[in-house]
């Protein structure tokens, strides 16, 4: 059972194609995929459907999900289907913020030449906190920009510096970016005490959760730092919210894999469970089983 918008992207047979509305066509289902940033009717669902063994997320995030699988449903997520997208939104969010893109735009309508001299990501200390596939994706990326890159997990390994030497890692880095997943250990990692470590002018990007980072704190940051967000807590961002109008801030709204690249991944990625599933074989990016 997958959504109409991944449907023609999907080569496996007796597909059902649900995206909302009368459940009866869909209580024998076994295998499920939700709809792409759906909101909760899309896992409760999965709570009326007595035959339901895998439940696939088209996103890489999972918190979101876990209150909704009933025992005995293996979830698995998304990882690697953003990836690409991800990182080119993260390389896309620091050049505006650096090179102050999103100023020039405002100041178009009032035919302001904003004319400057702006800071380079070239000779920038860039740490990527997150090891998985985006942030190995943002590495490569930034790599080619002349920049120096450090690259953050949970644990130390070859080519990975461990979570705990965060500390000492932002007190000289020009850009810090998250691309981690949001879970007890990660929730408000990046409070007041986190921010203040961070030397004047530095940017931070967020392109994983918006519950990672104190929006307060962040609040009480802005205009010493920079921060460039596709994520928010809370998200959407209420219109009156202060985190709009604060100093030195640039959001966009959560579209870090939303892109023409989705659909097709999604659709392998589906593709490729489905037959796993079907001939015994161990499935990919297994959350809960």
């Amino acid at each position: 059972m997958v959504p109409g918008e991944i449907a023609d992207y999907v080569d496996v047979p007796e597909l059902t194609v649900w995206d909302g509305g009368d459940t009866a066509p869909i209580r024998e289902a076994r295998f499920y995929v939700p709809s792409y940033m759906a909101g909760e009717w899309a896992f409760e669902v999965m709570r009326g459907l007595p035959h339901l063994e895998v439940c696939q997320l088209p996103t890489a995030g999972y918190e979101h999900a876990l209150p909704w699988v009933p025992a005995g449903v293996t979830l698995c997520n998304g990882a690697g289907i953003h990836d690409a997208s991800t990182a080119e939104l993260a390389v896309g969010l620091i050049l505006t913020r650096l090179r102050r893109l999103d100023d020039m735009a405002r100041a178009m309508p009032r035919g302001e030449f904003l004319h400057d001299r702006f800071d380079a990501l070239a000779d920038k200390s860039v740490v990527v906190v997150g090891a998985g596939g985006i942030g190995q994706a943002l590495r490569r990326r930034l790599e080619g920009f002349e920049c120096d890159v450090v690259l953050v997990g949970r644990t130390a390994r070859d080519g990975v510096r461990a979570r705990d030497d965060l500390d000492d890692l932002i007190l000289e880095a020009d850009v810090v970016v998250l691309a981690l997943p949001l879970d007890n250990s990660s929730r408000c990692m990046v409070n007041a005490g986190f921010l203040s470590r961070m030397k004047d002018g530095a940017l931070l990007v967020n392109v994983a959760r918006g519950g990672i980072v104190d929006t307060d704190a962040m609040l009480t940051e802005a205009g010493r730092l920079n921060f460039a967000l596709d994520v928010t807590d809370p998200e959407p961002l209420p219109a009156d919210h202060p985190l709009w109008r604060a100093p030195g801030v640039f959001i966009s709204p959560h579209v870090g894999g939303n892109t023409s690249a989705f659909l097709p991944r999604v659709g392998h990625l589906v593709t490729d469970q489905v037959q796993r599933w079907q001939s015994g074989d161990p499935l990919r990016n297994v959350i809960v089983s």
